[in-house]
């Protein structure tokens, strides 16, 4: 590839990471101005073990999530899968495909459904239920596409559909994720940017807001009951903003240790830098460990913690087991498990 055409990417790259800094000290705090907050929430065994800084890892399947434009380089094609136990015994579940098309070009396919489960229909009348239930349900679900341009550099997008219900309201929406991934000559030095949820505001619709409507309650002889809709106020997607590097800083024999750091800026909320590390013993057994949040004040996110196992089956592929730990102060302990095929 022409040598003018690799600087320019460089430079891309590096003009991304001068934006990211620039935005850590002028981002504002924006708590609960955003729908569909869900999509926040960390996807994958290691990512959630290492503190979220994952924006610039290219391990697994998960990086369909952090940065799409890191799964090119997975160089093979795998089927993920993490549930997690979310606040209130709620579960959140997250699936995901990623083909590998020819070495250069990946195509994936991942969802995401945080049940909040289902309670019965309570009303003046009747405290103790009227027989009906109710049920919530947030999901999204997206395709991605990513190609490495270089044998350092690749890019990715993804399309989101978002969905939001309650009873018998819901929200939709759409959006788009761009990545980027550059590696370094510095001792595979890792560089990851990310742009998350760019798209529509939601709106919540649904037959509990249709009210019949008198126009004129004094006149006897027009229609009382003219059919009128409540209007919900239309709010934005969450949008994140993440850059990362991650590096290999010893490697002896069979064992390596990595660290990583992600700068995460989000639209609804402060600016805040994730910090994780893994030691691995000849790619079978991990052993991890983070720090969420920090610079942000009042948070009950911390430290988190886990392990990871992956063991090849002749003539299979390699199974991978996951596991995470999340501390959230005052709040409940968060867990995350995870297993995934390569193939």
């Amino acid at each position: 590839m022409n040598p003018k055409y690799i600087n320019g990417i460089s430079l891309l790259v590096l003009m991304f990471f001068l934006f990211g800094s620039y935005s850590v000290c002028y981002s504002q705090d924006k708590v609960a101005t955003s729908a569909a907050p869900f999509l926040g929430i960390n996807i994958g065994g290691a990512a959630s073990a290492m503190g979220g800084a994952y924006v610039s890892m290219a391990r697994d399947a998960t990086s369909i999530y952090w940065n799409p434009g890191a799964m090119s380089r997975l160089g093979r094609s795998e089927l993920s899968f993490t549930s997690t136990s979310w606040f209130l015994d709620t579960k959140y579940n997250w699936g995901a495909v990623i083909l590998n098309l020819d070495g250069n070009n990946a195509f994936g396919i991942n969802m995401a459904i945080l049940d909040y489960g289902e309670e019965n229909v309570t009303t003046v009348q009747a405290p103790e239920g009227n027989g009906l239930r109710w049920s919530a349900q947030d999901l999204y679900a997206a395709l991605s596409y990513a190609r490495n341009l270089t044998d350092r550099f690749s890019i990715g997008g993804s399309a989101k559909y978002i969905r939001q219900k309650i009873y018998n309201e819901s929200a939709s929406g759409y959006a788009v994720d761009i990545g980027l991934l550059y590696i370094t000559r510095f001792n595979g030095m890792r560089l990851g940017v990310s742009i998350s949820n760019f798209g529509t505001e939601m709106r919540m619709q649904g037959k509990d807001l249709l009210h019949p409507y008198d126009e004129d309650p004094n006149n006897l002889g027009n229609n009382p009951t003219i059919t009128s809709e409540k209007r919900t106020q239309s709010w934005p997607l969450p949008l994140f903003y993440r850059v990362g590097v991650s590096m290999d800083v010893v490697k002896v024999a069979q064992t390596a240790l990595l660290v990583s750091s992600d700068v995460v800026i989000p639209s609804d909320n402060s600016t805040i830098i994730n910090v994780g590390g893994e030691l691995n013993w000849n790619q079978i057994f991990f052993l991890r460990a983070g720090y969420k949040s920090l610079m942000r004040e009042n948070t009950e996110e911390g430290l988190t913690a886990g392990v990871g196992f992956k063991y090849f089956v002749p003539n299979l592929g390699q199974i991978g087991l996951d596991y995470a730990y999340n501390d959230y102060g005052l709040l409940e302990e968060i867990h995350t498990w995870g297993i995934s095929f390569t193939f």
